[in-house]
């Protein structure tokens, strides 16, 4: 079978994480696989690897920012050939729905990582002429599919196809500039509004002593967050790393990982530090509190005392951090196995051809 994954990038987010992830153990469940992106470092990987990619310009939301992304994601589909689109979000099912040349019975399935509230009936409403299937990667995000007007998704909850970091503890600690002996916290995350780090920064100033604060990614809100950093007195207790590779090793030297998120699906970051045997702080919404369970603790959003107190509970107290640890990598092994989840997704796309719905 071979499957086509159409995404706007393929750069440091979670959505691109696992689309790296399905095509490298794609060959296991008997896929061939591509990917139509507007690049990034994990489409460098791929190409790499000798996976076919194909460059597609980003789709802005504008008439012609989308057209201009259909077409050169029609180009990949007559190249590629595939047998089924793998379209991930919103804007892409749209642009590979326009790239499917009209009266070709080519399937296009689409994965929904996750929205803000507001942009959950736009989404259903495109999502009822463009999409065969939908698959919501947790029960919350189905749920609000549904209230929106999409009757039937499909739910397959995220998995992690986990990474062992490159470079031990020590050595990664000493490269950043951080003692051994120092509690370590890291938010892996793009610098965009959904993430607010500023809550973060503003929990991490109510903290005590010498703790660091690592933040893994870039965006538009960067330079802002720097000069709240100042304003704060942390610059010598937070380290901006910008848009990384080399996350397990940033895991490696962490010993709790926080996403102050006002949104999310089942975010990646916090199944991968789940895999890597770190507790979680995370804001409670949407699929975050299921993916959880014990294995960290779950706060209100946009709430910097209530994150600052749960991070202290766990960045203080390493029997905590160890029970937590254990209660994280039992629910991964559990819920989010990566043979499982591409088998799922296996019958679900294989169906798709056949031409069933679900």
């Amino acid at each position: 079978m071979r499957v086509l994954h159409v995404i706007s990038e393929m750069g440091s987010g979670g959505a691109e994480t696992l689309v790296a992830g399905m095509v490298l153990a794609s060959g296991a469940v008997g896929w061939e696989s591509g990917v139509a992106s507007g690049g990034g470092h994990r489409a460098d990987a791929l190409r790499a690897r000798g996976v076919p990619t194909f460059t597609v310009p980003v789709a802005r939301r504008t008439a012609t920012g989308v057209l201009r992304a259909a077409a050169a994601t029609r180009a990949a589909v007559r190249r590629f050939e595939p047998d089924v689109v793998l379209a991930h979000n919103v804007s892409a099912t749209l642009v590979a729905r326009l790239a499917v040349a009209p009266g070709r019975a080519l399937p296009v399935v689409t994965v929904c990582h996750g929205l803000a509230d507001a942009d959950y009936r736009g989404a259903a409403r495109i999502l009822r002429h463009t999409a065969r299937t939908v698959v919501a990667v947790a029960d919350a995000t189905a749920d609000r599919l549904r209230d929106a007007g999409f009757e039937d998704p499909v739910v397959i909850p995220n998995a992690v196809f986990p990474q062992p970091p490159t470079i031990p503890r020590v050595v990664v600690r000493s490269a950043l500039g951080v003692a051994p002996h120092v509690p370590v916290a890291l938010c892996v995350a793009r610098m965009e509004p959904q993430k607010r780090h500023d809550v973060l920064l503003d929990a991490w100033a109510k903290l005590p002593g010498d703790a660091v604060l690592l933040l893994a990614g870039d965006g538009s809100l960067r330079t802002g967050l720097t000069h709240r950093c100042a304003e704060l007195g942390l610059t010598d207790r937070v380290r901006f790393l910008g848009t990384r590779a080399d996350v397990p090793d940033l895991l490696a030297a962490a010993d709790v990982t926080v996403l102050t998120s006002d949104w999310e699906g089942m975010p990646i970051a916090v199944l991968e530090s789940m895999a890597a045997g770190r507790p979680v702080v995370a804001t409670d919404v949407s699929g975050v509190r299921a993916v959880l369970a014990d294995g960290g603790l779950v706060v209100p959003p946009r709430d910097p005392a209530a994150t600052a107190d749960a991070l202290g509970a766990l960045l203080f107290d390493p029997p905590a951090r160890t029970t937590a640890a254990a209660a994280g990598l039992a629910a991964i092994r559990l819920r989010h196995d990566p043979h499982t989840f591409m088998r799922s997704y296996d019958e679900l796309l294989r169906a798709s051809i056949g031409g069933s719905r679900r």
